[in-house]
């Protein structure tokens, strides 16, 4: 394996790692029909460098493997992850929307997982709000604030190797 592709897993598993953390670290909050999960504001991550979206799949799915999550959350609660991830990076030139992919599709997915996996009484409206501000908490707060704190450190972090804005 040469340096690049070396780097590039040692990012993706860093970022599967932290995610995982923060996860398990909120866990109480961090499942469930109200839930906020500091780990989402990783999301934005993709913003700098490829290599962040794998490892946020990868984390999101072992969060949910050890939070317990039923089968059916631990895929389409990855593949949420995953789609908001790789809608980042589609929109690293536009800072200012980058952390709408992630809200949006965790908005959409979450809550119906909540409603037919979990038979969470609420109507799907309710679950997509509750969910929904969790993620603008998340990521369009924390994942916004990361991003700024980020910002002047983005060759030494990631490198002129992963960076493509």
């Amino acid at each position: 394996m040469n340096r690049k592709k070396t780097l590039s897993l040692a990012y993706s598993a860093a970022i599967a790692a932290i995610y995982v953390a923060l996860t398990m670290l909120v866990a109480p909050i961090a499942f469930g029909p109200v839930q906020f999960r500091i780990s989402e504001a990783l999301t934005i991550l993709p913003f700098f460098t490829p290599v962040a979206i794998p490892g946020l799949f990868v984390g999101c799915l072992l969060a949910n493997l050890l939070g317990s999550a039923a089968i059916w959350d631990v895929v389409f609660g990855s593949l949420a992850t995953l789609i908001g991830a790789v809608g980042t990076w589609l929109l690293r030139k536009h800072r200012r929307l980058a952390c709408f992919p992630p809200i949006i599709s965790n908005t959409l997915i979450i809550p119906w997982v909540l409603r037919y996996v979990y038979g969470e009484a609420a109507l799907i409206p309710y679950l997509m709000f509750t969910v929904g501000v969790g993620e603008i908490l998340a990521i369009g707060v924390l994942g916004n604030l990361l991003l700024t704190g980020l910002m002047p450190y983005r060759d030494v972090l990631f490198g002129k190797l992963h960076r493509t804005n």
